[in-house]
């Protein structure tokens, strides 16, 4: 009887189990989750995931727009598609025994082919504008080859393979657009699912000087290490009219593992950098890590983390530049307008064995950093899946940045004098970053600060007194303002999507320029006002201030 019992409840349990698998399988519906690739010709062969498809072919109904298209083949998951030579942009549909289903996002129909890109460029070519490019992985221009773009060219960053275009030590990237018709990268998503660090960036490695061990290593498990070549004026090619949308990822858990959306490894000054815009990285929209080049006309837009960080001996100089920042978007380790170091967190090389290597000591000049117009914020959590803003200047661990006429406006902290540096009991030049600013050799002059928390702040072994004595020194010129209302910016300033740069008539950001000590140098374009605009708008024409929703084919 017992046995008996026991096979009972056992029959009861199987029929049980097997009834709630029929539930489960009942209870799935018709859906379609993604669709692969979003952007295509016609004859593309298109494959769409999702639940409840019917495993033969010829009883699912696939239409783009209210074009059917032919099926492939079919699973009860997949289905792979054909574009229809009259195919329109919009959403997909599968239709199965009389239900519909559409795409939650449109599929871009393209009179362009798509090129997939991937492993060694070994050899010189041209990237033409009649042909889309998809990055797949890590894509290398190795040493000794030239990839021209054509002006107009689209290239796409896979987010899967976390596509990104890598010029190694002795290529060129020759990306020169036009004020029509710009090079843009961006992402493969669709117009309206784009985000934040949706593919890895541009990088370029040259052979300036820097200050790290030959044999370190690129960060984010790129190949390569920086070598030891010191070559000032090495060329790796030119940038010009230029945007660079959804870039810059963490490629691995650890941290400074990142690319950025642009990213410059000991890149010379034989480099050409000019009109370029960075939006939507999902780290730094640009970062430099030694090298000597120069760079003008710069627009960082709603990045993540910081919008302008040097590192490791850059030297180079950079005039013009605005940043504009989605106020409730920002880094889990704090967003700055400009961050700054001479080494890493681990202290090398330590301050006192730089042996002749370069400090981190560019000038930069005429910038613009805008955080927000309302209350600063340091939560830390100003949105969900952020982090805290933090300072629109962060200059720490021994570097000797410079910034002439420039203008910040809408962050927690002005100026943080960060002298936590290793190896700081004695204030000499080159041992802190407190050392080089007392000495001249960090100058901030023509600074305006507006609409900030608290304005002039030391950490580690610097006071507020002394972040407050090297900001206010004599000749500086420098400038706390009492209210944002007093720079009279203009009534778009702040407007994503939209904005406007230029400040209003008679604003006193329009005179009292500052060009002594560093910034009196030939490179500089010596312009009466403060800040990246005057009456100009360098940023007509080529910028787009709404990549999430341009439909890009």
């Amino acid at each position: 009887m017992r046995n008996l019992k026991i096979l009972a409840f056992m029959f009861a349990l199987t029929f049980i189990a097997f009834s709630c698998k029929n539930d489960d399988d009942d209870n799935e519906v018709l859906s379609i989750v993604d669709f692969t690739p979003k952007t295509a010709t016609a004859g593309t062969e298109i494959t769409i995931v999702g639940t409840k498809f019917s495993a033969t072919a010829s009883e699912n109904i696939v239409k783009f727009g209210n074009v059917e298209a032919a099926i492939k083949s079919a699973s009860t998951n997949q289905i792979v598609a054909i574009v229809p030579s009259n195919a329109t942009t919009g959403k997909i549909s599968v239709t199965v025994n009389g239900q519909t289903v559409s795409s939650s996002s449109d599929f871009t129909l393209s009179n362009r082919s798509i090129v997939e890109i991937s492993g060694e460029i070994k050899s010189s070519r041209t990237w033409s504008s009649d042909s889309i490019y998809l990055l797949k992985g890590f894509v290398y221009v190795t040493d000794g080859v030239t990839l021209t773009i054509e002006p107009g060219t689209l290239i796409k960053g896979d987010k899967e393979s976390k596509g990104a275009l890598v010029i190694e030590k002795g290529a060129k990237l020759m990306a020169e657009g036009t004020a029509q018709n710009p090079i843009v990268f961006t992402s493969n998503q669709a117009k309206g699912s784009r985000s934040y660090g949706d593919w890895g960036g541009v990088v370029l490695m040259g052979k300036a000087p820097h200050n790290r061990l030959a044999t370190q290593t690129f960060e984010g498990g790129l190949r390569g290490t920086y070598g030891a070549f010191n070559v000032a004026d090495d060329n790796s090619g030119s940038l010009k009219y230029v945007r660079i949308e959804f870039a810059g990822i963490a490629l691995t858990a650890s941290a400074n593992s990142e690319v950025n959306g642009l990213t410059l490894y000991s890149v010379g000054s034989g480099t050409t950098l000019e009109h370029i815009q960075v939006s939507y990285s999902g780290d730094d929209s640009y970062e430099w890590f030694g090298g000597t080049v120069t760079a003008k006309y710069l627009v960082a837009y709603r990045g993540f983390d910081d919008d302008f960080d040097t590192d490791f001996g850059f030297s180079g100089k950079v005039q013009y530049g605005v940043s504009l920042r989605d106020p409730n978007i920002a880094d889990q380790s704090g967003s700055n307008g400009f961050e700054s170091d001479n080494f890493g967190n681990s202290g090398t090389p330590a301050t006192d064995q730089n042996n002749g290597l370069p400090l981190t000591s560019p000038v930069f000049a005429n910038i613009s950093v805008f955080g927000t117009s309302g209350t600063p914020s340091s939560a830390a959590t100003p949105a969900p899946g952020s982090g805290p803003y933090q300072s629109a200047m962060h200059l720490r661990r021994n570097t000797s940045i410079s910034i002439f006429n420039s203008v910040f406006v809408g962050y927690p902290e002005g100026l943080r004098l960060d002298n936590n540096d290793v190896d700081t009991t004695v204030q000499t030049v080159g041992t802190s970053t407190y050392a080089n600013a007392v000495s001249g050799n960090l100058q901030l002059r023509g600074i305006v600060l507006a609409n900030v928390t608290n304005a002039l702040l030391g950490k580690g072994k610097v006071t507020n007194d002394q972040a407050s004595k090297v900001f206010n020194m004599t000749g500086n010129n420098n400038l706390v303002a009492t209210t944002l209302s007093e720079l009279s910016l203009n009534a778009a300033n702040f407007t994503l999507g939209t904005p406007n740069f230029l400040p209003a008539s008679g604003s006193p950001l329009l005179q009292n320029a500052v060009w002594t000590g560093k910034g009196d140098n030939s490179f500089f374009t010596k312009e009466t006002f403060r800040g990246a605009f005057g009456t100009v708008d360098w940023t007509a024409g080529w910028t787009n201030f709404d990549p999430q929703n341009t439909d890009y084919k």
